[in-house]
C-alpha cells in the first residue's frame, strides 16, 4: 500500500474578488512585483517529499498586448515561471485569470518562503493586477518505508 502524508499547508488570499477600481501596475522587467508569498515548513523526517503550489492571478490589459513572467522563488532562488498574454482591446477581452501549478521535489528540511511575481516582459504596453490573487502551498512527504507516490 501507497502511504504519503500530509505535513504542511499554507495559503494566502490577499485579493480575494475582481476590482477593475483599484489596479496594481504590473512593471516592466527586470523589476517585479511581489504578488503573495507563504512559508512551508518540512520536518527532518520528510527525506522524500514535494511541494505542489498552485497561484491564480485576475490580470487587466491596459495598453497594448502585454506578455506577463509569472515566476515563483523558493527562498530567494526561482524554481518556476510562466507566462501569459494580456489583451487591452476594449471590444474584446481585457480581464483574464492565470492559474498555474508548480511542483517542487526534495524539498530540504527546514523552514522555506515561496513567492509569486510577476513582471511585464513587453515594452510599450501595460498591464495590471485587479484580483483576484491566491497562492497556496501543500507539502506531502512518502512513507517512511520509502515507497513512491
Amino acid at each position: 500500500m501507497i502511504m504519503v502524508r500530509l505535513i504542511d499547508y499554507q495559503a494566502t488570499e490577499p485579493i480575494s474578488m475582481v476590482n477593475n477600481n483599484n489596479p496594481i501596475a504590473i512593471p516592466h522587467s527586470p523589476n517585479h512585483i511581489v504578488l503573495a508569498a507563504i512559508c512551508i515548513t518540512i520536518p527532518k523526517n520528510a527525506n522524500k517529499n514535494h511541494v505542489e503550489l498552485i497561484a491564480t492571478v485576475g490580470l487587466r490589459g491596459v495598453s497594448g498586448t502585454s506578455q506577463i513572467l509569472f515566476k515563483i522563488f523558493r527562498d530567494g532562488k526561482e524554481i518556476f515561471s510562466a507566462q501569459e498574454g494580456v489583451e487591452s482591446d476594449p471590444t474584446s477581452e481585457v480581464n483574464y485569470i492565470a492559474t498555474f501549478q508548480a511542483i517542487d521535489t526534495n524539498v530540504k528540511k527546514g523552514s522555506h518562503l515561496y513567492e509569486l511575481t510577476a513582471e511585464n516582459i513587453t515594452n510599450g504596453t501595460e498591464a495590471a493586477v485587479v484580483g483576484p490573487i491566491s497562492f497556496s502551498g501543500l507539502a506531502i512527504a512518502h512513507d517512511d518505508e520509502g515507497r513512491d507516490l
